[in-house]
């Protein structure tokens, strides 16, 4: 069983990465925190609350997290791509639960040193809490089994600006800082998430296979594969679709060998008009400028078997949420 500790800023793609890690066998959800990102932390903090009650997993704690970036001006959110409120405009109730009395930061920390070498932390929005954790711990890296990051891209172009992938340029200075550690951190941005694209047809058979849950996931999706098929990455596509970002972060705990990565010592672009690349050493020549000497490897997913991954994700959806 892995202990998953889940850091999120629902967002449609997010709930799809919730409702696997609660329907898969041998992931032990043992938290979410929030952050700013797809919404205001305001909005995703409660969207976090009444996912997990909707999905039955109200046991799970929340723990709210940064409200805006470690250093640059606040970005806007991206309500044009999630609604209004973060989930396609479902409107739902709010839920009768609070957040966990720890914020973020403290919560992975003590999550962390609670289970020291147990805990596989997922971040699937800007990395503020994980910096701001790092902070309070620097000996976070080695208390972790590993961390999994959803964002950036190495070749693949961007989708906030032709070079930067949005959780990256939501807190690029964030996630150079988290890059900057020794730990064991595998990027699953763009350059696989492009290629493993959800279409009308595959939420369909979770909204007719996957109860509830899977009518939730339906219905939010309307939003989202709107944006992408008139937008973003699946324009042009045969069928309505939508790229299924955060989820596939989840997926690679227990498929990895579905992925090739590639690695090397990695900078996040602070400022101008780069800001929020990722750019990783691949090659390791003798550069003239030295900004990535003495970083320790990243690893960055570059290819992907596109359908095992989607298929593990919806046969894990339907077979974990049939009412």
């Amino acid at each position: 069983m892995t202990k998953v500790l889940l850091d999120t800023d629902p967002g449609i793609d997010d709930a799809q990465a919730i409702a696997y890690a609660i329907a898969h066998p041998d992931i032990e959800l043992v938290g979410l925190t929030t952050v700013f990102g797809n919404a205001s932390i305001d909005i995703t903090t409660a969207n976090a609350l009444k996912l997990l009650d909707y999905f039955g997993a109200s046991e799970v704690p929340v723990s709210k997290g940064a409200a805006v970036p470690v250093v640059q001006a606040p970005r806007p959110h991206a309500y044009f791509v999630h609604g209004d409120d973060g989930i396609g405009n479902l409107d739902m109730p709010p839920s009768p639960r609070d957040t966990s009395v720890f914020p973020a930061p403290e919560f992975i920390m003590n999550q962390a040193s609670l289970h020291r070498g147990e805990i596989t932390l997922v971040a699937v929005g800007p990395l503020t809490n994980i910096a701001n954790a790092l902070e309070l711990d620097p000996s976070l890296p080695k208390k972790v089994k590993e961390l999994i990051i959803m964002g950036g891209t190495v070749d693949e172009p961007g989708n906030v600006s032709p070079l930067a992938e949005a959780n990256f340029l939501g807190d690029p200075h964030a996630a150079d800082r988290v890059l900057s550690q020794s730990w064991p951190v595998t990027i699953i941005g763009l350059d696989v998430t492009h290629q493993i694209m959800l279409t009308d047809t595959h939420l369909a058979s979770l909204r007719d296979g996957a109860g509830k849950t899977g009518q939730l996931l339906w219905d939010s999706s309307r939003f989202y594969v709107d944006f992408y098929t008139q937008s973003g990455a699946a324009k042009g596509g045969a069928e309505p679709a939508c790229a299924m970002h955060d989820a596939t972060a989840l997926v690679y705990v227990h498929e990895r060998d579905s992925f090739g990565t590639t690695h090397g010592p990695a900078r996040v672009i602070e400022d101008g008009v780069a800001v929020g690349q990722l750019a990783i050493d691949r090659k390791h020549y003798d550069y003239s400028l030295d900004h990535w000497e003495g970083r320790p490897p990243t690893y960055a997913a570059m290819t992907v078997d596109a359908e095992h991954v989607r298929r593990a994700f919806l046969d894990t959806i339907i077979k974990g949420h049939r009412v």
